[in-house]
């Protein structure tokens, strides 16, 4: 008994040891955050997460930002970066560019336990285009070549469900370069549609800009939604310590009970969302095994033109 109870000790103080010696080689952990939102409140968004972590974990955290999805995909691949927040098709886009080299953790969860949100396409509520086919012959934004909702989830759709390929159907075809500017463009007249997001009926993309004041209420109306989308996860590269990605994703997930006005800010609470984001769940690569399926259909497509 004596040596058992003794083993356990050293087994437990060996565990200990391990979790601190990966901060030795990483006294500063950096994390991407996607462009869906304006740099300057995406940074805003994350810097209570960011300080929560750095007070938590006791080494140096900062963000990383690009100016496309790409950016941050190809920061992680590259060994530049040890953590990004992706969503489902920027995670299939850097699972694949690192023939498998990262790994994901965790995604969010809302209130009601749903780990999805929509794709939408939305239009100027004067435009007189009440449905996609309405759009037809009209220019047509999709965010980003990486984004799930902005591009890979509503181009596969629209072929296999709505009988159309985006290319022929529209007049023009183009990348806004992120959400808020596909929104953006739409209020301004410079694009007739466009794909973005949405969690429920009152929290999604255009709905939060015209909380930030960034657009009128009641310009911006939707026309299409999708089946519902795996939330997309906290990645890590697979070649790092596994008690690092243990310890940043635990310390991720507490993020929301330790500091509950922290995680507000950082998951656009507001007070009229019925079904808010409450937190985090595990997940695994099999979530995501569709997605990495999906964007190789579209890559497929696009090289033999059919």
């Amino acid at each position: 008994m004596k040596l058992f109870t003794t083993s356990a000790v050293v087994a437990i103080m060996a565990t200990a040891a391990t979790a601190e010696v990966w901060k030795d080689d990483y006294q500063v952990l950096k994390f991407g955050i996607l462009s869906g939102e304006n740099e300057k409140d995406r940074l805003m968004r994350n810097e209570p997460l960011r300080v929560y972590l750095e007070e938590t974990l006791g080494v140096k955290v900062e963000i990383f930002t690009a100016g496309n999805y790409d950016g941050v995909i190809q920061a992680i691949a590259a060994d530049q970066i040890e953590i990004a927040r992706l969503g489902s098709s920027a995670y299939a886009a850097a699972y694949t560019a690192t023939d498998g080299g990262v790994v994901p953790t965790l995604t969010g969860k809302a209130l009601n336990g749903d780990t999805g949100y929509y794709s939408i396409v939305v239009t100027r509520c004067d435009s007189g285009i009440k449905s996609l086919e309405d759009a037809k012959g009209k220019v047509h934004a999709f965010a980003d070549p990486d984004s799930t909702s902005g591009y890979a989830v509503p181009y596969f759709n629209m072929v296999t469900g709505e009988g159309f390929k985006p290319e022929e159907f529209f007049s023009t075809v183009t990348f806004s370069g992120s959400h808020e500017a596909g929104v953006t463009g739409v209020v301004n007249g410079t694009f007739d549609t466009a794909a973005t997001y949405q969690d429920n009926e009152t929290d999604g993309v255009y709905q939060r800009m015209e909380d930030k004041g960034m657009i009128e209420p009641g310009l911006v109306c939707k026309i299409w939604q999708s089946p519902e989308i795996t939330s997309g996860p906290w990645t890590f590269r697979k070649n790092l310590p596994e008690a690092l990605i243990e310890d940043v994703t635990a310390a991720i997930e507490s993020f929301p009970t330790a500091d509950p006005e922290g995680y507000k800010l950082y998951s656009s609470w507001t007070a009229d969302n019925p079904n808010p984001d409450d937190g985090f769940v595990r997940v695994d690569h099999d979530r995501y095994q569709w997605i990495v399926d999906m964007r190789a259909w579209i890559k497929e497509q696009r090289r033999s033109g059919s």
